[in-house]
């Protein structure tokens, strides 16, 4: 025995080191992991109360706010743990610093699209639950994330915008006033009979209960065109009347003008053909 391990008792040496090791560090070890798991299950409970609260008063806030939280705890926690297994802060919060740097220099759009979160709720052009127009797609806006913006389309799809460029960009609140302007356009033949149009316009008009009397709708000539006379419509309805007043005043309209003789003429054109000799 004495051959394997040595006379100079090195192998007993070494196992009272490891002891010693085992005895210093084991209790700072679990007590790290028990303080890893329920500071875990705290910040998770913590984060999950704070967006039913903020979910409740200011959904736009709610989701860009709760997840910021959520990641700062959440590295504030792998800090205290590290000190408490015995790693030196100081070097613990550098090495993430190094880190944060590349990361920061590898991913600047996203932190583009970060700044434009902040932004975007700072200055508020738009919230979740309104219409917008924006990168060339039109929907309501379901959720405000600490670098994306969810959109979802009249025609059920979903879609996802970087924040950086909505910040950066022109964008078309639609839903931001209780009510709009429906802006259409009827063409009537030359041979007709321009105020008999109108009064038929108006009366469609009287009779739709979603039209707003206040602004009075504005009905008059908006252009002399090559095949008809366009005569501009402007009601003002409610901002979810918009779309069904457009559409179905277009039905009314066509077939109050088929009733009373009012032609919608189409472009048409005259050829002349000479017969040389």
């Amino acid at each position: 025995m004495e051959n394997l391990f040595g006379a100079d008792g090195s192998a007993s040496q070494l196992m009272d080191h490891a002891m010693t090791l085992v005895m210093t560090y084991a209790p700072k070890v679990v007590l790290a992991i028990v303080t890893l798991i329920i500071g875990m299950w705290l910040i998770n409970r913590f984060v999950a109360l704070l967006d039913k609260k903020l979910g409740q008063k200011d959904p736009t806030l709610n989701k860009f706010l709760c997840g910021l939280i959520n990641a700062l705890l959440k590295v504030l926690l792998l800090i205290s743990v590290a000190s408490m297994v015995g790693i030196a802060t100081t070097s613990f919060i550098a090495v993430i610093g190094a880190a944060g740097l590349a990361v920061g220099l590898a991913l600047q759009g996203s932190l583009a699209n970060f700044a434009g979160g902040v932004l975007i709720l700072i200055f508020k052009p738009f919230k979740v639950g309104d219409t917008i127009e924006a990168q060339g797609f039109l929907g309501a806006v379901k959720e405000i994330s600490i670098l994306y913006t969810i959109i979802d389309s009249f025609d059920n799809r979903r879609i996802v915008i970087p924040n950086g460029q909505l910040a950066n960009a022109s964008l078309t609140n639609v839903s931001i006033y209780d009510t709009r302007r429906c802006d259409m356009t009827f063409g009537i033949g030359y041979g007709d009979d321009i105020d008999k149009a109108k009064q038929i316009i108006q009366q469609c008009l009287e009779e739709d209960e979603r039209v707003l009397p206040e602004p009075a709708p504005r009905i008059a000539v908006g252009s002399l065109g090559d095949s008809s006379v366009n005569i501009i419509v402007r009601p003002w309805t409610k901002t979810d009347d918009l779309w069904p007043v457009y559409w179905d005043m277009h039905e009314k309209i066509k077939k109050a003008f088929d009733r009373e003789g009012i032609s919608i003429p189409f472009p048409q054109r005259d050829v002349h053909l000479y017969k040389e000799e």
